[in-house]
């Protein structure tokens, strides 16, 4: 039988444990039954309310001196709040040291986005694996905190064993790292090397490559500030002139760090985007991308509001773009580039017909591995192919409309109607890309060649002869004037020319034997996410045009962190677009030099002019049928908005409709699809016409009515 002594020194050690807490379903009741929110017991706790979220879903325990605290409130509440069916308290006892885990479905929830849903099959860690990892819990479904348009923004997705986790996770002071599926990884890393270990060894944290014979996405730790400083950084990076130079020094202790770990920093060093890497063992690569929220990582024009959110909710945004678009990997012009890159890559696996062994070989369709410089027209005038040749034949213009109609045109009809209304075309640049052949191999030059609207190049052509509506921009110069004589185009500006019944006679040319619809994939990818992110904020393809314009209003207000993914995506398009022709930067550039963008393959002016010559047709085809089909001619272009005058205040009031209530073919038409149109804004037509006057454009701020006398704002 046992002495006194030894119940007492059994019991004096179950005192000394760690308290135990009820299981999270229990303490959820408790805190309910209370009638206190999960804000004011994560005020009372001097914690977030992501942390009670998550003590309650049971995906992490809290920590000394918060736990004491805890479980004290919960003995309160459990003495108070018996469970139903329980006498007196006794059921609201402590339940054993590790709360039991909830049953294990077949399948668990992977890398998708917020939301219910089957996803494939995840092979489940048993309990004892359970008990003794704590850091790598189990990825189970949770509704998403982001308001009732969250719980469909994720469709089911298979999950890849090698990346249970997702593609992302935010890091917080605290060492909680919080996933995209609503997971919360306990992190012990205290320097950045600790972190980068971590994170390609234990988090379970990637993403599957998006081409057979692409590579798969390195994983993306987004730092908060709290997180930065824990690490050894500054919470904020001063000292330079442009955000996008903001980087650590070489004598910075975390840069040491790093080094003296044998890891190595990128060109670009340790700024709010930084890679780490060391090469690649086998096929697995060994690569870690970091984002420092307080360094602006995040730029608020492409990710509005996204930085000031929580670290879940901020962990939900970019697991929504990662999963619909592709994880971060910079600003969303490298975004958008290296999407491109991803969907077509460079090489495939071939067999050498020699050895019989699998070496890298060319991948159709792709733009390959070197560089290519552009034919001089298309190249930028500090390009080397240009001063070194020096070249004086003049360049591509091919750019997005800014145009302002001449007030001296404008009828009495036109300036008696009340109102100026602005149509706004989703993501123009992106439905131009649509099917969009482009040049793969290096151009060859031909004199007076016979156009062929099907080749793509640059042309030297006089379109000066052809006479423009003064009531429309000329479809052949961004600024609407018309050409003052001959002139470089792209293909599809001097097909329109044809197109309208003119006869083209090219002086000379810069063309590609080997072309391609490259874009392809890309467009496809983007205009999926774009068109599903506007469905999860209640625009939908099912709406008729009022319901639509009236969900349009609306949608900001339905989910800020979808609404966040929605900006990114298109900035992601024009990003991309824009990068394909990329300047060089920094003051001490000399002209001549080449620049760091000219080392990448997707260096390709020629393309973007390309996508910017369609959507501008595109817009030029749109006014000459309304003007045909109206009688409307427009009072202002920039880029893909244009202003129209109305009888009323809405776009029902001038759009064209066949009788049957259908929109008329070939005109604007309003709807969530790349291409369609969206109401930007109205005004009064005396405000139109007074910004018209001073040769300000009425398209820049019809959206908020703020008019500035400089036009380069």
């Amino acid at each position: 039988m046992a002495t006194e002594e030894e119940l007492f020194a059994s019991v004096d050690a179950l005192l000394e444990e760690e308290p135990q807490l009820p299981s999270p379903a229990e303490r959820a009741r408790l805190r309910e039954a209370a009638g206190i929110t999960q804000a004011r017991l994560a005020a009372a706790l001097k914690t977030s309310t992501q942390s009670i979220k998550n003590w309650e879903n049971g995906r992490s325990e809290p920590k000394p001196p918060r736990l004491e605290a805890y479980q004290r409130l919960l003995k309160g509440w459990a003495a108070k709040y018996p469970a139903p069916g329980a006498s007196g308290s006794s059921t609201a006892g402590p339940a054993p040291a590790v709360a039991p885990q909830p049953e294990v479905p077949a399948t668990v929830a992977g890398p998708a986005a917020p939301g219910p849903g089957t996803v494939a099959p995840v092979e489940a860690p048993t309990a004892r694996a359970a008990l003794e990892r704590p850091a790598r819990p189990v990825a189970r479904p949770v509704t998403s905190s982001g308001g009732p348009a969250a719980r469909k923004t994720a469709k089911p997705a298979s999950v890849d064993p090698r990346f249970p986790h997702g593609p992302l996770a935010v890091l917080d002071g605290d060492g909680s790292a919080y996933g995209t599926d609503g997971i919360v990884l306990d992190c012990p890393a205290t320097t950045v090397p600790e972190l980068v270990e971590w994170t390609l060894r234990e988090s379970g944290l990637g993403a599957p490559k998006l081409n057979r014979y692409g590579k798969d996405s390195d994983p993306l730790i987004v730092l908060t500030a709290s997180a930065a400083v824990k690490l050894g950084l500054p919470e904020r990076l001063e000292g330079h002139e442009q955000r996008r130079s903001l980087r650590l020094p070489e004598d910075h202790p975390v840069v040491k760090q790093v080094t003296k770990a044998k890891w190595r920093l990128t060109q670009r060093g340790f700024g709010p985007w930084a890679r780490i890497y060391r090469k690649a063992q086998g096929n697995q690569r060994q690569c870690v991308q970091l984002a420092i929220l307080s360094w602006d990582a995040l730029d608020e024009r492409s990710w509005p509001g996204v930085a000031d959110m929580e670290p879940a909710d901020v962990a939900r945004v970019l697991g929504v773009y990662a999963q619909r678009v592709i994880t971060p990997r910079g600003s969303m012009a490298v975004s958008g580039l290296e999407l491109m890159t991803a969907l077509r890559p460079p090489t495939k696996a071939v067999q050498d017909a020699g050895t019989g062994n699998w070496v890298p070989g060319p991948h159709p369709g792709s733009l390959g591995t070197e560089p290519m410089d552009p034919a001089p027209p298309e190249a930028t005038p500090e390009h080397p192919v240009v001063v070194n040749s020096g070249w004086t034949g003049g360049f591509l213009d091919e750019e997005a409309y800014q145009w302002v109609r001449s007030v001296d045109t404008l009828t009495d009809e036109e300036c008696t109607l009340p109102y100026a209304v602005g149509l706004d075309l989703n993501t123009a640049f992106l439905a131009a890309a649509a099917r969009l052949v482009v040049g793969l191999s290096a151009p060859d030059h031909f004199h007076a060649p016979t156009f062929n609207p099907k080749i793509p190049g640059s042309w030297l052509v006089d379109l000066s002869r052809i006479e423009p509506d003064p009531r429309l921009p000329s479809p052949f110069t961004p600024t609407g004037e018309r050409p003052a004589g001959p002139a470089w185009y792209q293909t599809h500006t001097v097909a329109y020319a044809q197109e309208l019944g003119h006869d083209v006679h090219p002086i000379e040319a810069y063309l590609r034997r080997e072309t391609g619809a490259y874009l392809d994939p890309w467009h496809d990818r983007l205009r999926t996410a774009y068109v599903d992110t506007l469905a999860d904020l209640g625009v939908t393809k099912d709406l008729d045009d009022r319901a639509f314009l009236t969900a349009m209003e609306r949608h900001k207000d339905v989910d800020p962190a979808l609404t966040a993914v929605l900006a990114a995506i298109k900035a992601t398009v024009k990003g991309g677009v824009g990068k394909l022709r990329e300047r060089p930067q920094g003051r001490h550039y000399k002209e001549g030099e080449r620049w760091p963008a000219l080392q990448r393959p997707t260096w390709r002016p020629d393309i973007r002019a390309a996508v910017i010559s369609k959507a501008r047709v595109n817009m030029h085809r749109k006014l000459r049928n309304m003007a045909a089909m109206t009688g409307l001619y427009p009072l202002a272009v920039l880029s893909d908005c244009v202003v129209y005058p109305s009888p009323g205040d809405s776009p029902l009031d001038f759009l064209p409709y066949a009788a049957s209530g259908k929109p008329q073919p070939g005109g604007f038409r309003l709807g969530p699809s790349p291409g369609l149109a969206k109401s930007e804004g109205v005004q009064s037509m005396l405000w139109a016409v007074g910004l018209m006057e001073q040769g300000l454009n009425p398209a820049r701020h019809i959206k908020g009515g703020d008019a500035v006398l400089d036009e380069g704002e």
